[in-house]
């Protein structure tokens, strides 16, 4: 069962807290992509962010180190489309994204034993396996 407090990250408007700026797109696009700034990097401080309690914004600095510079702020790239627009539309995106995925917390594994018909198939595997390799040796001539 998912945390409750997952679902309402979609409903959290985190648009004041998201700082945007473009800059020249890499890649082909012929003349139009050195004169358009389509490439979109969105940026969030996770530290100074209000719509996050301590508990979160401590589960995302931990999980997401990789992806947060030495200031605390979750950068996050897009330069997919040509259009400026959509492509702080996929930002926006990503970023919910890596925040469900990051404070979703993680399923503890219960240890199970082996049934004794999946102990029985290994066996008989394993015996088949054994009878097959001594096909192949040569005879004996003693």
């Amino acid at each position: 069962m998912a945390n409750p407090d997952i679902n309402k990250i979609t409903f959290r408007n985190f648009e004041p807290e998201l700082h945007f700026s473009s800059s020249r797109s890499s890649g082909p696009g012929g003349q139009h992509v050195n004169k358009v700034n389509t490439r979109i990097e969105l940026r969030f401080h996770i530290p100074d962010s209000e719509l996050l309690s301590d508990e979160e914004k401590e589960i995302l600095l931990h999980k997401l180190k990789n992806k947060i510079n030495k200031d605390g702020e979750l950068i996050i790239v897009s330069q997919e489309d040509r259009s400026q627009f959509k492509n702080k539309e996929t930002a926006v995106e990503k970023f919910i994204k890596l925040l469900k995925e990051a404070l979703t917390p993680v399923k503890k594994r219960r240890a199970t034993r082996p049934t004794r018909a999946s102990n029985k198939r290994r066996l008989v595997g394993k015996k088949l396996m054994s009878e097959k390799k001594i096909q192949r040796k040569k005879p004996d001539l003693d």
